[in-house]
């Protein structure tokens, strides 16, 4: 959805946003290999766009200001209600847990023994 016309002519190695006052700026881009001088934000053209919520702003091919509604993770879609688990599974699980909560017992028991010997 276009916002505003500003018809900004692009050139390469710039990168060209929405700034914080709604207008077009461009800085030069960072390109491979190491450190580069950080140069100043310049201002291209004044649009003075009011920002909404949810929605992404971005300079289109032809240099005018666009937004588009942002994606959301999980999609909306209606939820299914969660279906209890049967009895069959309900018993495995606690059989498991049971094991796993004996093992674990024992092995604290045996590291609390090895302490207490060495304190001793």
């Amino acid at each position: 959805m276009k916002i505003a016309e500003t018809g900004v002519r692009r050139e390469s190695g710039y990168l060209y946003y929405l700034d914080k006052q709604g207008d077009v700026s461009r800085v030069v881009m960072a390109r491979g290999g190491g450190r580069h001088a950080r140069t100043r934000p310049e201002k291209v053209a004044r649009a003075g766009v009011k920002r909404e919520d949810g929605f992404l702003y971005f300079i289109d091919k032809s240099g005018d200001v666009c937004r588009t509604k942002m994606a959301r993770r999980g999609g909306g879609g209606t939820r299914k209600a969660r279906r209890a688990p049967g009895r069959r599974t309900a018993r495995k699980t606690t059989a498991r847990r049971a094991k796993k909560t004996t093992r674990r017992g024992a092995t604290a028991r045996r590291r609390a023994a090895r302490t207490t010997r060495r304190r001793g």
